[in-house]
């Protein structure tokens, strides 16, 4: 075995051995030091603001009215010009966000810890599908939605974790992949067990029981509430890895509506990008490919551990959602162990004789096999303040491994 094929092996285990619990609720600029100035996060490699897609720049405007920076849109779209705001990737800095990704100081997000290693990572709390920020959605609907979230949801979350005490992600991850979920782009079952976990201790909190309606309805409505602690699992785990020197593996995908970038084990905080392409997939009614951005979210890590597109055997029903069919999802997930190196210890594909999932995307294996890996996804109109026009599924460019394996001599 040649110190490559060690340092793979090292963050295989890494990532197996991961227990994520979700152990506290903060405001953003609490619990990531980078926001404790007139700082905003985004999703994806590092962007220039002058570079950004319409969809991201519209959630930065809504953010900064959000915040109280801007006093409406138009205000917030001179400062954003003027650069009056620094942006910074919100993967560089401990967090991450799904699609725009745009994290503001007080925005309450979600803490994460794994027990093994100590690493923790942030996530914003979901707002449900549709007109949403993180789509680049900001009229007064979704900034309202958004204060509500801080006024009333993120405290009553917060004391239902004190009330019941920290919780297994990566367990309720586990199950919910046995339940026909792939944890990325269906999340049905995870929603139903994270409800279940919470419900009980809801209702021993102090809220009162309107709030304590309020938020179930919000939740039970959003099958995607799960989302974000998946990201912000994924996240937790497979930042464990960085720490192994010498590996060819993916730690990290992520996209920002310009460029898509891989991380890679052994190369540290290292970007390598290329243009980022629209995704193929199922197109709300009155909306067409023509009317997409280019894929964006930090999300895809999702895949880099094992979940979202590489697993989709796992849960046929999400064709419903991005397109294509239950033989083309099973397919997928085959043609995806060609180029990792191991399978998921918990994570189970019954319909596969519950083989694990795979698990760490080899870089030299992509280029060997020409094969990228198959990735699922949210779509959002290119236009600003529009929102999701439908879901898809797409591989990253192969510049992205192509440059990693070049830059890391793994060829």
């Amino acid at each position: 075995m040649n110190t490559i094929d060690q340092a793979n092996l090292q963050a295989i285990q890494l990532i197996a051995q991961a227990r994520v619990r979700w152990v506290d609720v903060l405001p953003a600029s609490e619990a990531l030091p980078v926001l404790r100035s007139k700082v905003l996060l985004h999703a994806g490699p590092p962007l220039d603001r002058g570079a950004m897609c319409a969809a991201m720049s519209s959630a930065a405007e809504g953010a900064l009215v959000y915040e109280g920076w801007a006093r409406d849109l138009h205000h917030a779209g001179e400062l954003l010009r003027n650069g009056g705001i620094q942006f910074h990737s919100a993967h560089d800095h401990g967090a991450l966000g799904p699609m725009a990704g745009i994290i503001s100081p007080s925005m309450p997000v979600l803490v994460l810890e794994d027990g093994g290693s100590g690493n923790r990572s942030c996530v914003t709390i979901n707002e449900g599908l549709g007109k949403t920020l993180r789509f680049g959605a900001n009229d007064p609907t979704v900034l309202e939605r958004l204060r509500w979230i801080q006024r009333s949801l993120a405290p009553l979350l917060r004391d239902t974790l004190r009330a019941g005490g920290p919780v297994d992600i990566t367990e309720i991850m586990a199950r919910s992949v046995q339940r026909g979920d792939e944890c990325h782009n269906r999340n049905k079952s995870a929603t139903s067990l994270l409800f279940r976990r919470l419900a009980p201790w809801m209702l021993r909190t102090e809220h009162s029981k309107g709030e304590i309606a309020e938020a179930l309805f919000f939740i039970d409505g959003n099958d995607h509430f799960f989302l974000n602690f998946s990201m912000a699992a994924t996240k937790a785990s497979m930042d464990a890895v960085h720490r192994t020197r010498g590996g060819s593996l993916v730690s990290c995908m992520a996209a920002n509506g310009v460029e898509f970038g891989i991380k890679v084990v052994g190369s540290g905080e290292r970007w390598f990008t290329a243009p980022a392409q629209k995704a193929e997939g199922r197109y709300f009614e009155g909306f067409s490919a023509a009317d997409a951005n280019p894929v964006m979210g930090d999300s895809y890590i999702s895949e880099a551990a094992g979940l979202g597109g590489v697993a989709m055997a796992a849960a046929p029903g999400i064709v419903q959602f991005i397109g294509g069919s239950v033989e083309e999802a099973t397919q997928g997930t085959l043609e995806m162990y060609r180029i990792t190196v191991a399978e998921h210890p918990l994570f189970k594909i019954p319909s596969l004789g519950f083989r694990g999932t795979p698990l760490g995307i080899d870089v030299r294996a992509v280029l060997r096999f020409q094969i990228r890996p198959l990735i699922n996804t949210g779509i959002a109109h290119r236009e600003p303040g529009v929102g999701q026009i439908g879901a898809g599924r797409f591989r990253p460019p192969m510049e992205c491994f192509q440059e990693a394996a070049k830059q890391m001599r793994l060829t």
